[in-house]
């Protein structure tokens, strides 16, 4: 199939807006034609992933997009980076990546995207609406969009997003399409209990499972809650994202293509279906560890980035005192602003806790270089931290983490899960 392009995408690609935008044009017009797409749509906002250093090319390739005069034709936020911009000596870079990182960060501020710096946009304001199409990056964020915000992305990587950004156009292929967007199959969760489909440390587990299980199929997850939090579908499409390259799913009654079983399926019940036990999450739950003993080195939340709701509820389990090994939060700078004007920075502050803005610990060397076992609640955490950062892991609950904190030593409430 072959990409047309209209005539005002022609001229963009001839150098009406700049040298940038052109580059941009074509590479996302050839791209199209790669994917198979038709004609490439207009979009109405980005999110974009490639602001994060990964190495030297990344920097050269978005200063030559800035040199070509490239700006933004439609509203961008702006993934994690390399850098805390807030709290600038939390990350422990060496000085070329320190600079590297700091100038690719400054060419995406200078094509004009929204300097949100957080893996969590939908916290920071950025909530396209039901059945908008959009071009956003990083896979939790393009979970959420289609999932929770029902909103119409694929998985934009680096670099493809910032030129769907630049020229306001997208390929039309994949989850643009409504076709594509049906569930084809069914996830039964009546076996399990009420219990923990209303527990925190259910959703990356059943997110691990859904990703291993579903990948890349668009599934309808039938008997859950119908007032489950967003952070619980973030906790959920992070997983399902880091695991199984899932950009949807539909929860039953819960997400806006999914009033029903049903409408999930385009109007017709799904093809197959999968009755999800205990045993089968459990299976789940235990590959989100890969440490076996009792000792704990270090903390972290916040992957995707914490809401303010969910430092509320870290703050209601802290217990008196401090924690006793590192212990790190990472979130958008949106929130740190919020907690700042609320006046509440000091009481984790005091609590021995460090708050991350703008990166992560994953992506970013931030923890202990001494390595060891690292406990979080973030199934996308547990995914990636042993091959990122050289610890390994150990997952639980938001009150496991504080729990095993104070002593340094596993805690965790097995009683969920029997």
């Amino acid at each position: 199939m072959s990409l047309e392009l209209t005539a005002p995408e022609r001229a963009i690609a001839a150098g009406d807006r700049g040298a940038g935008a052109a580059m941009a044009m074509r590479i996302l017009a050839e791209m199209g034609r790669l994917l198979g797409a038709p004609r490439l749509i207009p979009v109405a906002s980005a999110h974009i992933d490639g602001a994060l250093y990964h190495g030297d090319s990344g920097v050269h390739f978005a200063e030559r997009l800035v040199a070509g005069g490239a700006k933004t034709a439609i509203p961008a936020s702006l993934n994690v980076g390399g850098l805390d911009l807030i709290h600038p000596g939390t990350v422990k870079a060496d000085p070329h990546r320190h600079e590297m990182a700091l100038r690719l960060m400054q060419a995406y501020e200078a094509m004009g995207c929204w300097q949100t710096w957080t893996c969590s946009p939908y916290h920071a304001g950025h909530r396209p609406t039901l059945g908008s199409d959009v071009a956003w990056g990083e896979s939790n964020a393009v979970a959420f969009c289609n999932s929770v915000l029902g909103a119409r992305t694929n998985r934009y990587g680096d670099f493809l997003d910032i030129c769907c950004a630049i020229t306001g156009r997208a390929p039309y292929y994949g989850l643009h399409r409504p076709e594509n967007r049906r569930a084809t199959l069914r996830v039964d969760t009546s076996a399990l209990s009420a219990r923990l489909k209303r527990a925190d440390v259910f959703y990356p587990v059943l997110g691990c499972w859904y990703g291993m299980e579903i990948g890349t199929e668009i599934g309808v997850i039938d008997g859950l809650p119908a007032d489950i939090s967003e952070d619980c579908l973030k906790a959920l499409a992070a997983s399902a994202a880091s695991s199984g390259a899932v950009g949807l799913f539909h929860v039953a009654g819960r997400t806006p293509e999914a009033p029903s079983v049903e409408a999930a399926g385009g109007g017709e019940a799904p093809a197959r279906v999968i009755r999800l036990t205990p045993a089968m999450l459990q299976t789940a739950r235990d590959r989100l560890s890969t440490a076996r003993g009792q000792g704990i080195d270090a903390v972290a939340l916040g992957s995707p980035h914490f809401s303010l709701a969910e430092f509320d509820a870290l703050e209601a389990l802290l217990p008196g005192g401090r924690v006793n090994i590192p212990f790190f939060v990472c979130t958008g700078r949106n929130v740190v602003g919020a907690l700042e004007e609320q006046g509440r920075l000091g009481k984790f502050a005091e609590a021995g806790i460090t708050i991350v803005a703008d990166t992560c610990v994953v992506v970013a060397p931030i923890l202990p270089a001494k390595g060891g076992v690292l406990m979080t609640n973030s199934g996308k955490f547990a995914h990636y931290a042993p091959a990122n950062t050289g610890y390994e892991v150990i997952y639980g609950s938001l009150a496991d983490c504080i729990a095993s904190a104070a002593t340094g030593r596993l805690a965790r409430d097995e009683s969920l899960w029997q």
